[in-house]
């Protein structure tokens, strides 16, 4: 038997994947739904409306995207900078969940540039995703593995480059690609922090 907060995290699921696939101006609750396996009276329950719905996917996705990655054990040699490529990494659409993800996030710039309430939780969630980038540069910092910096300024460095090479990359500009867009986020990232290492991969097989 399903509990309610599998059932919960089920209906995000369903809500990242429909609102990616159609847009959120066509979804509608009973597509989510329809697609999470549960009944619109259950799917208002645990989310009183579409935006609540929207809102709470997004939050999903930042909390969700990319962990695993992220959480894994870091290697010995230049742990800050490797756990700082994996944010990167959570950045750009490379797969399946990362593509999805970004379609999301520029579903939601839509809406905070005419909507307040929207506008407001962009606010905040991007705040959330700043302190984070700033803590893992911090952290860096302190240990030495990198050199002296302003943390919340690298960090905006950061949101700002992925932001819009994770634009291009979405809609499948072919003046960019993925292995230049990481390179010349991680040249440019890397000349804040005194790092001269190429981009450190997820995987050690992966081509530079």
């Amino acid at each position: 038997m399903i509990d309610a907060a599998q059932t919960r995290t089920n209906i995000l699921i369903a809500a990242c994947e429909t609102i990616a696939e159609i847009g959120f101006e066509k979804v509608r609750m009973r597509n989510v739904a329809e697609k999470a396996g549960v009944s619109t009276a259950l799917l208002h329950y645990h989310f009183s409306n579409r935006e609540k719905l929207f809102q709470e996917a997004l939050r999903y996705t930042f909390e969700t995207v990319g962990r695993e990655e992220y959480e894994a054990p870091a290697p010995a040699e230049n742990p800050y900078a490797w756990r700082l490529a994996r944010i990167i990494d959570s950045s750009l659409p490379i797969d399946e969940e990362t593509r999805r993800d970004g379609l999301l996030w520029q579903e939601l710039w839509l809406r905070a540039a005419r909507d307040k309430e929207s506008r407001e939780f962009t606010h905040w969630l991007y705040a959330e995703l700043r302190d984070w980038i700033r803590g893992v540069i911090a952290d860096g910092v302190a240990a030495g593995s990198f050199g002296p910096c302003d943390p919340a300024k690298v960090a905006d460095l950061v949101l700002i480059l992925t932001d819009g090479y994770s634009v291009h990359l979405t809609f499948g500009d072919p003046a960019v690609d993925l292995r230049a867009a990481e390179t010349t986020i991680w040249r440019l990232v890397s000349a804040e922090l005194g790092l001269t290492i190429p981009f450190p991969r997820r995987h050690p097989d992966e081509s530079s």
